[in-house]
């Protein structure tokens, strides 16, 4: 596993996904700091977490999109299916790779706490359960990026529909939001898609809100993807 990591982590600077993502993730959280936390005047960065949602949901797909599918195209993945490792090593390998990358972009939130500083009293209790609730967020997005990254040959392909798929997850919640109080139907497609939602899991934490089903429900989103990318590991390497 740690020779895939220092593999894919290499690949990450060589190829230059690595500095985009980082300066994309950097300005535009800088944009929603400076927005949510400077321009009002107050120390509170719930509002700032809050928007950090959707530069997850639009970069996780960037980050993920070559992870398995440009090993696929490039016919690469042969000598990885017969190499005398487990799948699960190829997986995690790839998985804590993009991981490592995300933890390094979200750790930016720090050098903001000390901005904060200047502003007023940062409150730590806070500011860690958020950065904890995004790891946990972007350790579950990353599952489905990798999932569906090991489905195609095309890098633009698994970037496009990892983002519909995180979209529909997202949207869904908005779309049943009213459905609470309805027939059975509805109240049953509410309960189905509130059990499986990601964005008002994320708000709890911003909120301060510290919710352990929550915890459970992203690390076991998390492996559950990374469990449906072994298998499709397991079945090309058998055919």
């Amino acid at each position: 596993m740690l020779a895939i990591y220092r593999r894919e982590m290499g690949a990450f600077f060589t190829s230059g996904v690595a500095y985009v993502f980082l300066a994309v993730f950097w300005l535009v959280s800088g944009i929603f700091f400076y927005n949510g936390v400077i321009a009002s005047g107050f120390a509170d960065t719930s509002n700032m977490f809050s928007s950090m949602f959707y530069i997850v949901m639009f970069l996780i797909p960037v980050l993920t999109m070559k992870l398995l599918s440009e090993e696929k195209k490039n016919k690469t993945d042969q000598g990885l299916l017969t190499a005398p490792i487990s799948l699960w090593d190829i997986v995690l390998g790839k998985y804590f790779a993009a991981l490592t990358l995300f933890v390094i972009a979200e750790s930016v939130v720090f050098i903001y706490a000390f901005v904060i500083n200047y502003l007023g009293k940062v409150v730590w209790p806070t500011l860690l359960g958020n950065y904890f609730a995004m790891l946990f967020l972007g350790a579950a997005f990353i599952a489905v990026g990798l999932f569906i990254s090991s489905l195609t040959e095309n890098q633009m392909a698994s970037a496009v529909v990892c983002l519909v798929v995180i979209f529909v997850i997202y949207l869904s919640e908005n779309l049943v939001y009213n459905f609470e109080n309805g027939n059975v139907f509805k109240k049953a497609l509410y309960k189905l898609v509130t059990a499986l939602a990601f964005y008002s899991r994320y708000v709890e934490f911003t909120r301060g809100v510290f919710s352990l089903t929550s915890v459970v429900f992203f690390i076991s989103a998390a492996f559950l993807f990374n469990f449906f990318t072994v298998k499709v590991l397991e079945k090309r390497r058998w055919s």
